[in-house]
């Protein structure tokens, strides 16, 4: 009977029973479909379980040691050890002179910077042409806070856009020491292009030179000039006496040289081609007679007597006559002799009018000085050129007290005295347009340029007289010392008086050659020289000139060979 008792136990769940193989329905063994599962063992929870106890236990104690017992130490490494962002200088071009002389390039650095240094030619007279550069600049620290060289004046300012080239970045590794551990270049400068100027650097030394001999042997206080093709306004030689080394200028540590710049007189630091204003006297002459010429003021073969001065009834005060005078008695002469001899009767005549013959009038007067550029810049791509000054009514009412303009301010302005002030460049320009035909050109310091143009009205006819006279003025007038056999000038002098003494002047000389064809315009200026003195711009830029056939004949040559198969 005990074998039929039930035995008490536990029960037999569905899942536990054994099916027969012949009887498996068609699972899919791949997904593991028709097997048992048991649970998981206890002991196999706690056997992963403490693996990954394990694991935390040693992230902790890593971190415990970076943090707690190795933090200071660690702190200390990550900042000596740093990753910089540093930059790479790029190479600033180099500029050239139109023959191919170097006028600025690049050295290695005498110092611990991490960019090359300029370095300048060092002819007389090149400072401000050329101009200098100041370095980028670094705190204590050693950070650039400005990473760019700046061109501070002359052609390393007009053109700094183009010289300077793109700096390049690269990340560096450093250790406490300063010893680089790694570096990568983010990305290569890329160099600056280089400049040709228009400007022959020896034929200004030249230029230079002759200034600054006449002003050391009769007396100037100093001097400017230069020489431009009329067509398309490129400056050829440009001088302003005294210059200054641009080497001593980016060095910076010539105290007691930079200290003289600083303190002379002179200004050399002060180009005055394009800075300096002065009073121009009767080189404006031209362009009244041209003014009058225009308007039917006067015919060009009509003379004008000039005694050597010049009564203008007082109205008011009949025995106090105003009285103008002329540097000499030249008698009877008509505009072409007048261009010559510079007679002042006559352009006070035909500026202001006398006994019958009427004048242009001061607002007239201003209206054809200002189209030939007298009053504005030029525009050349120099910076701190500063415009002139043509006196008129509105302007004398600004700067006297008794604003009020008379005749005579009238005649004064007529040759170029009273208040009128130019530019060296100024007159270049104004001249070059007489030259050319009419054509007021911009001038420029790149070779191969074309400065802007803007256009006169000048008839041929008009022009013909004023350019005689001045052809006139080189053969027998006051320009003869430039008269030469191997290449014809037309030309202008001026003296223009200075303070109420009149004991110095400002001696001036403008023109253009050839004259028949002409290629090149000039203008010297010798400044604030003994009234007394004989030699003034004309005699010095006939020296210039000699110089220019000896060393430089191309400028003088060529210009005939043109000249000659033109003709043919």
């Amino acid at each position: 009977m005990r074998l039929f008792r039930h035995k008490r136990g536990r029960e037999i769940e569905l899942d536990e029973i054994l099916l027969d193989s012949s009887n498996l329905p068609a699972f899919n063994k791949g997904r593991v479909e028709g097997r048992l599962e048991t649970p998981i063992r206890a002991r196999s929870v706690y056997a992963v379980g403490g693996v990954f106890l394990c694991i935390a236990g040693v992230f902790l104690y890593q971190l415990v040691s970076l943090q707690v017992v190795n933090g200071q130490a660690y702190t200390e490494k990550s900042e000596k050890n740093r990753l910089d962002q540093t930059v790479l200088f790029a190479s600033r071009g180099a500029i050239f002179d139109r023959v191919g002389e170097l006028l600025a390039w690049n050295v290695d650095s005498t110092h611990i910077q991490q960019f090359s240094e300029r370095e300048y030619n060092t002819r007389r007279g090149i400072g401000h042409i050329v101009g200098y550069v100041s370095y980028p600049q670094r705190d204590r620290a050693g950070f650039y806070y400005r990473t760019e060289y700046q061109g501070l004046s002359g052609a390393e300012r007009a053109f700094s856009e183009k010289l300077q080239g793109k700096n390049g970045e690269q990340l560096i590794e450093a250790d406490a020491h300063g010893a680089v551990i790694s570096s990568h270049v983010v990305h290569l400068p890329e160099p600056g292009e280089s400049v040709t100027l228009s400007i022959d650097a020896e034929m200004g030394e030249a230029l230079y030179d002759a200034i600054a001999t006449t002003a050391s042997a009769f007396g100037f206080h100093s001097g400017a000039g230069m020489i431009m093709d009329v067509h398309t306004g490129e400056v050829i030689a440009m001088a302003s006496f005294p210059s200054y080394d641009p080497n001593v200028l980016v060095k910076g540590d010539d105290e007691e040289t930079i200290e003289s710049y600083n303190t002379d007189d002179r200004l050399p630091l002060l180009n005055k081609v394009i800075s300096g204003l002065y009073t121009p006297g009767s080189i404006v002459k031209p362009f009244v007679a041209f003014g009058a010429l225009h308007e039917n003021i006067i015919d060009p073969l009509k003379t004008i007597f000039s005694a050597g001065k010049m009564i203008v009834p007082n109205p008011y005060f009949p025995d106090l006559p105003s009285v103008f005078t002329d540097w000499k008695a030249h008698g009877a002469v008509n505009m072409r002799q007048a261009i010559a001899v510079s007679s002042n009767i006559y352009f006070y005549t035909i500026g202001g009018g006398f006994e019958g013959q009427p004048g242009l009038g001061i607002t007239k007067l201003k209206k054809y000085y200002s189209m030939f550029g007298f009053g504005t810049t030029t525009g050349i791509e120099l910076s701190g050129e500063v415009p002139g000054v043509v006196p008129d009514p509105e302007w004398k009412e600004k700067q006297f007290e008794d604003g009020t303009w008379r005749l005579g301010d009238t005649y004064f302005t007529a040759i170029g005295q009273f208040g009128f002030q130019a530019t060296p460049i100024e007159f270049a320009r104004a001249y070059a347009a007489i030259a050319n035909g009419g054509t007021l050109v911009t001038p420029t310091l790149l070779k191969g340029g074309q400065g802007a143009t803007s256009s006169i009205d000048m008839p041929a006819s008009e022009r013909k007289v004023i350019v005689e006279g001045m052809r006139g003025s080189i053969l027998n007038g006051t320009a003869r010392a430039m008269n030469r056999s191997d290449v014809e000038f037309a030309g202008k002098t001026g003296t223009a008086e200075l303070g109420s003494s009149k004991a110095f002047v400002n001696s001036w000389v403008a023109g253009f050659y050839p004259y028949e064809k002409p290629k090149y315009v000039f203008i010297l200026l010798m400044e604030h020289g003994p009234r007394q003195n004989l030699f003034g711009a004309s005699p010095a830029m006939a020296r210039f000139f000699n110089w220019v056939k000896v060393h430089k004949p191309e400028y003088l040559t060529e210009i005939d060979s043109d000249k000659s198969n033109n003709d043919e």
